[in-house]
């Protein structure tokens, strides 16, 4: 029997491992690998092997790794695939081939075979190919940016279609949420990196601090940490790409939802006139009243460092003074667009509210769109739709 495991009790972004036991022994196939974050897994047809998907270095890949049993040989996780795609699902296996699904920025799911031993892919599936045919492909680019700490961190470049470095284009900050979730190759139906290059927008998307894919350490330092060394890789990674010639630094703009959201809360007050415009979809605003009201306890606990009210907790009392963005509030002079999930349990719609009360009270320009029957993501279609159509509106409105 195999199976999933984090060690601590209580951090849902532990790093995750496959165990696998024969009911004589227990033994942890990839906790050798202080990069590896399984993803997900299936067994091999003769229960010699388990492949799974990890996120590294920016991209989600197929690896495999042995099952020993009895004998003393040591498990040995190998990557089978390489290259700035996702291996988004493992689906089945014949033989020597394994059947996946990928994605990148550009594409969204198909089908691919992939050769187990030498990682070579061919793509089954061409559903979308006719619409690709009609419309421009975004290129996507690894850059790295030293941090405030002598750190090199990922950051993905998207440009639009037909990208001319001669002339200036608007860019935007994207923040991810999690926090400790991988930034990857993959293909969303809200945040596509694609759309909004394609109306014009460079994309500045780094890989900061507590995402999976990079070691456990560069995934831990979030905890406790939410408004710290996050939020100046962010800095780090805007003040080095608005450099390029072909970045208007009059027209940049930051975008993110969940933690993502949080960190455009945060920037908010803290940004010095880099931005032009804010768009954050249920974002934490007040740390306080989010421990009163959010139903995920474990996460709060975990990475906030407990409840407000323990004055003992140096580490909690730290997150509730330095890292809640209403206690900057009176810095915010920047527009900001805010949606909010009617039905989100997670980050409760009193977030949303008092974020946009408080820039409607500082008569800063404002929006508050509120998805009555959303929770903490957009899971039907004509809200898609109007998501993605005040997204745009608004950008239009503060940086074009």
């Amino acid at each position: 029997m195999a199976w999933l495991s984090m060690k601590r009790d209580g951090y849902e972004s532990d790093k995750q491992d496959i165990y696998v036991s024969n009911g004589i022994t227990k033994m942890n196939l990839t906790g050798s690998r202080d990069d590896i974050h399984v993803n997900a897994y299936r067994w091999s047809e003769d229960g010699r092997d388990i492949f799974f998907t990890a996120p590294v270095n920016g991209t989600m890949q197929l690896f495999s790794v042995n099952y020993p049993g009895l004998t003393k040989m040591l498990p040995l996780v190998k990557q089978v695939t390489k290259g700035d795609f996702d291996v988004s699902a493992i689906i089945g296996q014949s033989g020597n081939t394994l059947v996946v699904s990928r994605t990148d920025m550009n594409h969204a799911p198909e089908i691919y075979t992939v050769d187990i031993a030498g990682g070579s892919m061919t793509q089954l599936s061409h559903v979308n190919d006719e619409t690709y045919a009609s419309i421009g492909m975004s290129k996507t680019e690894r850059r790295f940016v030293k941090t405030t700490d002598g750190k090199q961190m990922l950051v993905w470049m998207i440009y639009p279609p037909g990208f001319d470095p001669a002339k200036k284009y608007p860019a935007l900050l994207y923040c991810q949420g999690g926090p400790q979730s991988p930034l990857t190759q993959s293909y969303s139906m809200r945040w596509n990196f694609q759309l909004m290059a394609a109306n014009g927008y460079i994309v500045i998307a780094p890989s900061r601090r507590g995402m999976p894919g990079f070691g456990t350490k560069w995934n831990e330092d979030i905890s406790k940490d939410h408004g710290g060394q996050a939020m100046k890789d962010y800095l780090s990674a805007v003040d080095a790409i608005s450099k390029e010639r072909f970045i208007d630094q009059n027209r940049i703009g930051c975008v993110g939802a969940s933690y993502g959201g949080y960190a455009v809360f945060m920037l908010a007050g803290m940004h010095n006139n880099r931005f032009r415009s804010f768009i954050s979809h249920d974002g934490i605003f007040d740390f306080k009243s989010m421990y009163g009201t959010t139903e995920e306890m474990w996460f709060v606990d975990w990475d906030y460092g407990g409840p407000y009210w323990d004055k003992k907790n140096i580490a909690a009392q730290k997150s509730y003074t330095q890292f809640s963005p209403s206690n900057f509030a009176d810095k915010w002079n920047t527009p900001i667009l805010i949606y909010q999930g009617g039905k989100d349990y997670r980050v409760p719609i009193e977030q949303g509210q008092q974020a946009f009360q408080a820039a409607q009270l500082r008569g800063i320009k404002s929006k508050f769109i509120l998805l009555p029957d959303q929770n903490h993501w957009v899971l039907t279609a004509q809200d898609a739709l109007v998501w993605q159509r005040e997204f745009y509106h608004w950008l239009e409105a503060t940086l074009k």
